[in-house]
């Protein structure tokens, strides 16, 4: 009686708990999720997983089952003698060591391989390298191939195998890219790698995995997969920032060389062709120290500079390393009051007024890296 009524309330509860896993298949997908890949490598770990959820599946569904049945079958009643005692069972010790073992050996061997497999050096002449410091708290990304610096925002073409090449420059971090590859850890003075291949383009959410200080929860990057025009449009970008800067250097020179021949000449006519904003930004940016942390030039690769290469600051979806969307009122709060968005950061308060902040997010602005 009493099991029955047991039973009965077991039963009572399954509506409410079919209606509750219907409303956990509504809700919003979290974007750090390992169960949408989209990479080559994320597919053969998914692959690894799936496999094993199929067979931990069906033992759960045949030993509860054994289970439910012996409990039913052989259930107590009134009447019943006492139960004869057995004190083993060879066969079927040896039986429930062996199926064991042998699913064991099902969901090992996927696992191994696949553990190897993913930490192969890729090789051959399309495979695109990416060097990767993490820093307190954000993300370095040099691509040496291309000669060019950026952070925060790593860009990969679709269909094409990207090698990185990753360590830390401070503490202990971890690399984590939930669609398109595993976490990997990154060291001080070590060396770890990572590779995948984006089989889709998307914009892509990463994360620092391992607890490396106050903000580790706001040390976010991004993965822009995109065509390999694009790609090689966005590099270019970077290249031409080397290029500006450049002829900046070769302007002040004739600047220099102008006002002691008391001449003027075309050159620097169009050098200074730009917007009030834009002067008062860019001297905003040399006088308030931030040229001593940061860098405009994407070619001009530093490991000095403590902050993150500025190049293409105008065009990222986020600042703060994935912390904030890209706006100009976010962009001037960030530059005004670094630490009330994460407190701790390197990135001092400099005591700027509203203006000023303004004044330096629409110069950052006109850095596109495009």
């Amino acid at each position: 009686m009493a099991f029955r009524a047991a039973l009965r309330r077991a039963l009572g509860l399954a509506p409410f708990l079919v209606v509750l896993l219907v409303l956990t298949a509504c809700a919003h997908e979290y974007p750090q999720s390992t169960l949408n890949p989209k990479s080559d490598f994320t597919r053969m770990i998914d692959g690894v997983f799936m496999q094993t959820v199929y067979w931990a599946t069906g033992v759960f569904v045949l030993v509860e089952g054994a289970l439910l049945w012996a409990v039913i079958k052989f259930r107590g009643k009134p009447d019943d003698p006492e139960p004869a005692q057995t004190h083993g069972n060879t066969k079927l010790e040896i039986l429930w060591t062996i199926i064991p073992a042998l699913l064991l050996a099902m969901i090992s061997v996927p696992t191994v391989r696949a553990i190897f497999k993913t930490y192969e050096e890729p090789s051959g002449p399309d495979i695109v390298r990416v060097n990767v410091t993490g820093h307190q708290w954000w993300w370095e990304f040099h691509y040496p191939q291309y000669g060019v610096t950026s952070a925060n925002e790593l860009h990969v073409p679709v269909g094409k195998t990207v090698f990185l090449e990753m360590n830390a420059f401070d503490v202990l971090h971890s690399f984590w890219m939930p669609q398109l590859g595993a976490k990997r850890d990154v060291f001080p003075n070590r060396i770890t790698t990572l590779w995948f291949r984006a089989d889709s383009a998307g914009f892509y959410p990463g994360q620092c995995a391992e607890f490396c200080g106050t903000q580790h929860g706001k040390m976010a990057f991004h993965v822009a997969a995109e065509s390999q025009a694009d790609f090689e449009a966005y590099m270019k970008g970077l290249q031409a920032t080397g290029v500006v800067a450049a002829a900046g250097d070769s302007a002040r020179a004739k600047a220099d060389s102008s006002s002691r021949a008391g001449t003027t000449t075309a050159s620097l006519a169009a050098q200074s062709a730009t917007t009030p904003d834009t002067m008062a930004g860019k001297k905003l940016f040399a006088s308030k120290g931030c040229i001593g942390c940061h860098s405009l030039n994407a070619v001009k690769f530093s490991k000095g500079l403590i902050g993150p290469n500025l190049s293409d600051v105008g065009s990222r979806h986020y600042i703060a390393a994935g912390t904030l969307p890209n706006t100009d009122e976010n962009l001037a709060h960030w530059i005004q009051h670094p630490w009330s968005v994460k407190h701790g950061v390197l990135m001092p308060e400099l005591g700027l007024t509203q203006a000023d902040a303004r004044t330096l997010a629409a110069y950052l602005r006109t850095h596109t890296g495009k």
